[in-house]
């Protein structure tokens, strides 16, 4: 009683309904009896075929024994094909094509045998009629076993699932389409409705792919989309120019659709489900901005065989630099950062994604001279990156005297060892706040720009001193976009600082590219600014981030102003009033022509702020910060009234008009 109660526990849920979808695949051996059964079965029709017609059988053995032969010899071949190792609901061309070899085999077995036994003893065991009509009626009955139990199933599941599954049009025609449409259709535990494909060519309107309609865009996608029943649209977004992405998305948005993006068909993860390569479109993808061409041959002459520095390895910058010298087969790479979880986080992730990569993990503060000198010893560098800086402006602005220690303090240090141990290039990432900065931030980026571009006009350095400055970087920790992805996630509000704040944007991966180009690029004391394409206002990406998530922004989700934090100015620079560019041979780089101080000038300032740093007199290390660069000039900050006073004290030294 137990035995069978608990059968229908199994199979029964509480609402009564037979569970066939959740039960488990099949055993193999479940497999091969219910095989055994049909082949048993095909023999019976082979019997019952031939008994009505003058054919009969040999009587050498009984008619009995022949089919337990017959069956006998398949089950071997089911065993030597395995037949039995597919899922039956899943059933593959390959998995037909086991079937068909082991049913062609034991026809060929059993043949041999028939004419071995007839060259032995003058007479035969089968009929070779028998033999053949075996042949056809097993594996035909095998194959509408797994048709239908692989029919049934999806049948079964679009009638129980129907209803939950999202309904989506495919966007274009090509061979990554249609092999994302036969994924969607042939997959067990899809989460989408296909109903057809979307495309421009009018005359696909009679066509039908995957049993699916073609639906040709007549006008507008718009106009299209209305008259489709659709919750979705999905779209290789890499075939598309930004422009043309921003189109379709603004079109869907208008009817409230959800796009959804897919890789190309080379960047397909095979170990996963389709469905879960299918997901909805990111802000980073709608950016207008082409493709960035490198010259891989040059940086792979640079860097293949270097032992290599990256400082602020853990970081978004400098960790995507590490990713991006795998391809380019360094010596070593030497990984240092402070963050201690981060560094932890990312020695797992390049052990298990980039296994033949030679690297090394440090836990160190540049800001610590003699660390830092006994690590330049014990590796020997060729290359220095150096990605490791404070950046986060509010925080900075209350902590002056940090900022000192890294940005200035720690670029110190490694500049002079990178000049006394003579390393080939010392590359370091700057930002566009170094230019006309207005907070601390900004303002110790470029006194480590001074610093390393003077240090490069001494006589007998050997060393190239480069810098690379862009604006901000897409996905890295702190920016803006993963900040109002977590504020929605949350329901918001989402909290913008201004309504006309603007900013220049960029993918980490593009800036990575773009500083080991620089880097083969520069002869030394160049600071190079790399083409960060349309600034983007701020505003508007909080209102498409907010429709891409499915809500209507200020409706469902609030966007709130809450002013300009401190430091904060409204759009950023590359370069400021008086700096000129150059081109260079690539066109996403440019020289910005500054002029050098000379480095006794430089370091004496440096040193004075460093000095007053490390007493905590974090007004007197502004006021000096100012007097190092004349255009740093606070907004939103407690130390603007240092504005106030330089202005006062410079119109003291003004001569009175005689009138």
């Amino acid at each position: 009683m137990k035995i069978k109660d608990s059968l229908f526990e199994k199979l029964f849920s509480g609402d009564n309904k037979l569970m066939l979808l959740d039960q488990r695949y099949l055993p193999r051996w479940i497999v091969i009896v219910i095989d055994i059964i049909l082949g048993a079965f095909s023999f019976m029709g082979v019997y019952l075929i031939l008994h009505a017609t003058p054919v009969k059988f040999h009587q050498t053995i009984s008619v009995a024994e022949q089919g337990v032969m017959i069956v006998f010899v398949n089950v071997i071949y089911f065993f030597i094909f395995k037949t039995f190792s597919g899922i039956i609901r899943h059933s593959t061309f390959t998995d037909i094509t086991k079937l068909a070899f082991a049913s062609f085999f034991t026809f060929l077995t059993l043949v041999l045998i028939n004419f071995g036994y007839e060259i032995l003893f003058q007479q035969r065991i089968f009929l070779n009629t028998s033999l053949i009509i075996y042949l056809l009626l097993s594996f035909s009955v095998m194959l509408l076993f797994r048709v239908v139990v692989k029919e049934s199933y999806q049948y079964i599941r679009s009638v129980s699932f129907g209803t939950s599954k999202k309904r989506v049009a495919i966007l274009g025609v090509n061979d990554t389409t249609i092999t994302l449409g036969k994924a969607l259709l042939t997959e067990s535990d899809r989460s989408f409705q296909l109903i057809g494909f979307l495309t421009k060519n009018i005359g696909s309107k009679r066509y039908k792919i995957l049993g699916k309609p073609v639906i040709p865009i007549s006008n507008s996608l718009k106009e299209t989309l209305k008259n489709i029943n659709l919750e979705g649209v999905l779209l290789v977004s890499d075939t598309f120019s930004g422009k043309e992405r921003n189109e379709i998305v603004e079109e869907c948005l208008s009817l409230n659709l959800e796009i959804l993006n897919v890789p190309t068909l080379e960047k397909w993860n095979r170990k996963e489900d389709i469905q879960n390569q299918i997901k909805p479109l990111q802000i980073e993808d709608l950016l207008e901005r082409p493709e960035i061409i490198i010259e891989n041959e040059r940086i792979q002459k640079d860097l293949n065989g270097k032992t290599i520095l990256v400082t602020g390895g853990a970081g978004s910058i400098g960790s995507e630099i590490v990713r991006q010298l795998t391809d380019y087969e360094p010596k070593l790479v030497v990984i240092l950062d402070q963050a201690e979880s981060a560094l932890h986080e990312l020695e797992l992730q390049l052990q298990l994604e980039f296994p033949k990569l030679n690297f090394i993990i440090e836990l160190a503060d540049i800001s610590n001279m003699y660390r830092m000198e006994l690590m330049f010893k014990k590796y020997n560098f060729n290359l220095v990156y150096h990605a490791a800086a404070y950046k986060h402006v509010p925080l900075i602005e209350r902590n002056p005297h940090e900022a000192v220690y890294v940005n200035i303090l720690g670029t110190v240090n490694l500049s002079i060892l990178a000049m006394n141990f003579e390393i080939e290039k010392f590359v370091m990432v700057s930002t566009d706040k170094a230019v006309n900065p207005t907070n601390v931030m900004g303002a110790s980026k470029r006194v480590a720009e001074m610093y390393v571009q003077s240090l490069q006009n001494e006589k007998g350095v050997y060393t190239r001193f480069i810098t690379t400055r862009f604006g901000n970087v897409l996905g890295s920790s702190g920016s803006v976009i993963p900040h109002f992805r977590k504020q929605i996630l949350h329901g918001g509000p989402v909290t913008v600082t201004h309504k006309e704040i603007i900013r220049y944007f960029m993918t980490i991966s593009e800036a990575c590219q773009l500083v080991l180009q620089a880097g083969t690029m520069g002869q030394g004391g160049e600071i190079f600014v790399f083409d960060m394409g349309k600034p983007v206002k701020i505003l508007d990406l909080a209102e498409k981030m907010i429709r891409l998530s499915g809500w209507e922004p200020y409706h469902d989700i609030d966007i709130k102003i809450t002013g300009l934090r401190p430091g904060e100015k409204l759009f950023e620079e590359l370069l400021n009033d008086s700096s000129t560019t150059l081109p260079t041979h690539h066109p996403k780089i440019l020289i910005a022509k500054m002029p050098a101080l000379k480095f006794d000038d430089v370091k004496k300032k440096v040193k004075e702020i460093i000095k007053n740093a490390t007493q905590h007199d974090d007004i007197r290390v502004v006021k000096l910060l100012k007097e190092l660069v004349p255009e740093f000039k606070s907004e939103n900050s407690s130390f603007e009234k240092l504005d106030m006073t330089n202005d006062t004290n410079d119109n003291s030294h003004q001569p009175e008009n005689d009138y």
